[in-house]
């Protein structure tokens, strides 16, 4: 029986219920509802090399199979290239990629240990559906390994223009290998629009609609899928969170105070650092409001490994601290910064109190916060989110205060908004935000993708004919269509 297997560089194992979840555990709870499968990637163990083991952890759907790395593995693959070169340049920031052959070298060689392990499994009629960053060369592996199936590819970040892809050494040897995909889905248009000019550009792959492309005699196609939120399943969290007796205590300790959130990962592309300094312009161009706001800040550690990250959990704790000393009294801290994570429940009850939701990432592929702010609202009295205009999020959340992070007077002013909006204009706001993120919902997303992966045609008769540029050394002048090729 034919079945989905998902590769990602983690899983998430099944935890006790109400556990934090990330949003890639979230999207494909939705897709194993509707679609039986194997879960597959890196356990989470780091081993010496005579004793990595893959091994299956049955579960009733799907079913997860993983597998360990060395620690050589896992300092070049994941430390490495995927989380200092890859993010900071997916993510817009070229001044903080550290490119190293070797460990370009170490993140193709765990690709090649993925698709070893896969080729043990996949049968010949499965759907292959790969996710992120971590992997953009593992379709090009298991075709290397003889697998014709249908392959499907979805990057959870941005897709930033060729200007800024072709700073990568060696981008030629990775951005190209996407093209053993069939499919490959963005979050945005912008996202899928860029790559397809990086194809065009760099590649020289012809394309009648810059949609599909064909590459290296086959094709594959381009597409975005934003990913949602369940929505009414974070309202229901919400429901029960808020009455919760954390949430309680959190309201107590507030008194009568508006609270302010903002909820992310530790990582320097969250801007949460001039998030809080927005924050302090406000309640100085606004010091009627000290005392009556507070701003609680959750941002749970990640990547300890990697120094970057070491400084900015250091220059975070600073700004707080300054700020807290500077405007705080001794029965009010306007900033409470938590390192820690909490239940969806919990963070739910939280987004429902909160007055304002603060999302302001300097980029990001979507954002499942801000949606998950957004649902998780009191529709007879909902917050208002502050949204950076570089989150996918801000392609539907047409309702929310769309920001510049960059700019800490103008992300001042729309706190200053929320705090003061009329309820009429909140519940409007709200209105439009919920009618865009139900279409996109996350039960639909897998199904989008899925759909579109299977009628995917990898064969050149998509082109038959259309003229191209033939790819022989001894014919350079020679114009073919895809048509006489498979002819021929």
């Amino acid at each position: 029986m034919a079945k989905l297997i998902v590769v990602s560089n983690r899983v998430s194992l099944p935890t006790r219920s109400g556990s934090r979840a990330g949003g890639l555990e979230v999207a494909l709870r939705a897709v194993f509802n509707e679609f039986p499968g194997v879960w597959f990637g890196w356990s989470g163990r780091v081993v010496l090399r005579d004793a990595i083991e893959t091994r299956t952890i049955s579960g009733q759907n799907p079913t997860f199979i993983v597998t360990d790395l060395t620690a050589a593995d896992h300092d070049e693959y994941y430390n490495g290239f995927a989380n200092r070169v890859l993010w900071p340049i997916l993510h817009y920031r070229l001044d903080l990629a550290d490119y190293r052959l070797r460990e370009l070298t170490g993140y193709l060689r765990v690709n090649d240990h993925f698709a070893d392990e896969l080729h043990k499994i996949i049968a010949p009629d499965d759907t292959v559906w790969v996710h992120d960053y971590h992997l953009m060369p593992l379709a090009k592996a298991l075709r290397e390994r003889g697998h014709r199936n249908r392959i499907g590819f979805f990057l959870h970040t941005p897709m930033p223009p060729v200007e800024i892809l072709t700073a990568l050494p060696s981008h030629e040897r990775l951005f190209p290998s996407l093209c053993y995909y069939d499919l490959i889905g963005f979050q945005t248009e912008t996202d899928s629009t860029n790559f397809a000019r990086y194809l065009v550009s760099e590649c020289k792959y012809a394309s009648r609609d810059l949609t599909t492309f064909l590459a290296g005699g086959r094709s594959v196609t381009l597409g975005h899928f934003p990913v949602g939120v369940d929505i009414d399943e974070m309202q229901n969290w919400a429901a029960r969170g808020r009455d919760s007796p954390l949430v309680q205590r959190i309201v107590d300790s507030l008194g009568n105070r508006a609270m302010l959130i903002g909820v992310d990962r530790l990582d320097y592309s969250k801007g949460i650092m001039p998030r809080m300094e927005a924050f302090e312009q406000f309640l100085v161009a606004h010091p009627d409001w000290r005392g009556r706001t507070t701003f609680l800040q959750i941002a749970p550690r990640s990547r300890i490994k990697i120094r970057e990250y070491v400084d900015l959990e250091g220059e975070v704790s600073t700004t707080a601290g300054r700020i807290n000393g500077s405007l705080g009294q001794a029965d009010w801290t306007p900033i409470r910064y938590i390192n820690q994570s909490y239940s969806r429940t919990a963070l739910a009850g939280m987004y429902r109190h909160a007055r304002a939701g603060i999302v302001t990432p300097f980029r990001d592929g979507m954002n499942l916060v801000a949606k998950e702010y957004i649902a998780a609202q009191d529709v007879a009295d909902p917050g208002v989110l502050i949204l950076s205009r570089f989150a996918g999020a801000a392609k539907e959340c047409l309702g929310a205060l769309l920001v510049n992070p960059y700019d800490k007077e103008t992300t001042a002013q729309a706190i200053f908004r929320a705090l003061t909006m009329p309820l009429d204009e909140r519940k409007e706001r709200y209105r439009t935000n919920i009618e865009n993120m139900r279409k996109n919902d996350i039960a639909d997303w897998g199904a989008k993708f899925l759909g579109q992966l299977n009628e995917a045609d990898s064969e050149l008769s998509l082109f038959a004919d259309f003229p191209l540029e033939s790819n022989s050394d001894d014919t350079p002048e020679r114009t073919v269509t895809p048509r006489q090729r498979l002819q021929s």
